[in-house]
């Protein structure tokens, strides 16, 4: 009978748990909610913040305000959000916060410990791509040349720690090159030097690089992705190439501060993942050069455990910092 009584109540107190939780959830959020982007607007991350922002309003029944807070590639909005305790405020991340907050010195929050991930938002390809003045038509004629004049051939990017810069340098530590590194402060001067040919090689979103590719301008090496990009299908993958381990794709989701209660972060990522599925949301971050792409918290998870040690070895290896 006692042990009846026992059960019965471990029953009750487990049932008044779950609805103490499901309420806790239904009842958040109590005031607007804040997404803060780590970067200037009109980058990718902006793109999909402003494009959930309203239609996740719609469906919390608060104002979600999209708030960009730059700097230090993103490390100062990503530790606004570590610190915040307003139990109100996200992040647009993306896999640059597990780059950028290795190569800083004295980063005051870490990107795996120190957030709730809420779910993926969108991927975006990296093409590899040189310019026809160096006659690298291919990813062989690259290794090639690369290996015949070490540090003779020059790849640039937006600026130390980008995507397009941890693409190559992963590339280096794959193939055992030595390529000259040249950092801007930004994309358009990036992608203006390499079309003009001051730059032999790099990386571009393969949205982007596609337009130059079939005009005549770059030629195209290989993506950077698993699978061949539909928007590309004619180039190979690094790894069709015989390159293994080069899969850059750049990757944008959404993160809550650590402590912020799983009920609310698993709401979050229903309403999230509902609205990156939709035919509407797939199609704006399509004309982005995106592609949309929801997830569990636990893929999600997963991801960034996965990726925080593979980008911490090569910047590790290739002695790589950033001020």
């Amino acid at each position: 009978m006692k042990f009846h009584l026992q059960g019965r109540r471990a029953l009750l107190a487990l049932a008044a748990s779950v609805i103490g939780l499901s309420a806790q959830a239904q009842a958040w959020p109590t005031q607007s909610v804040r997404i803060v982007v780590p970067f200037t607007a009109g980058t990718g991350m902006d793109t999909i913040a402003r494009a959930v922002g309203p239609r996740l309003s719609e469906r919390l029944g608060q104002p979600v305000v999209v708030v960009n807070q730059p700097g230090a590639s993103g490390n100062i909005g990503a530790d606004a959000v570590a610190k915040a305790t307003d139990g109100h405020t996200l992040l647009m991340g993306a896999n640059t916060m597990l780059m950028a907050s290795q190569m800083y010195k004295s980063v005051p929050f870490n990107p795996v410990k120190d957030f709730a991930p809420i779910s993926m938002a969108a991927y975006g390809t990296l093409m590899l791509v040189a310019h026809p003045k160096t006659g690298i038509k291919s990813m062989p004629e690259l290794i090639a040349q690369a290996k015949a004049r070490p540090g003779g051939i020059s790849f640039g990017s937006p600026g130390v720690g980008t995507p397009h810069h941890m693409a190559m340098e992963l590339f280096k530590v794959q193939t055992s090159l030595f390529m000259l590194h040249v950092p801007y402060r930004g994309t358009a001067g990036y992608t203006q030097d390499l079309l003009a040919g001051e730059l032999n090689v790099g990386f571009l979103p393969v949205h982007i690089a596609q337009g130059f590719v079939r005009d005549g301008k770059l030629n195209a090496l290989a993506v950077g992705s698993a699978k061949r990009h539909p928007v590309a299908p004619a180039v190979a993958t690094f790894e069709e190439q015989g390159v293994k381990g080069v899969e850059v794709d750049l990757w944008y989701a959404f993160f809550a501060p650590a402590k912020m209660p799983a009920p609310v972060v698993a709401r979050l990522n229903t309403e999230i993942a509902s609205i990156v599925r939709s035919n509407e949301v797939k199609d704006l971050l399509g004309r982005a050069g995106m592609d949309a792409s929801a997830s569990t918290v636990d893929e999600l998870i997963q991801l960034t455990q996965k990726d925080y040690p593979r980008w911490g070895a090569v910047i590790k290896r290739n002695g790589l910092s950033a001020e």
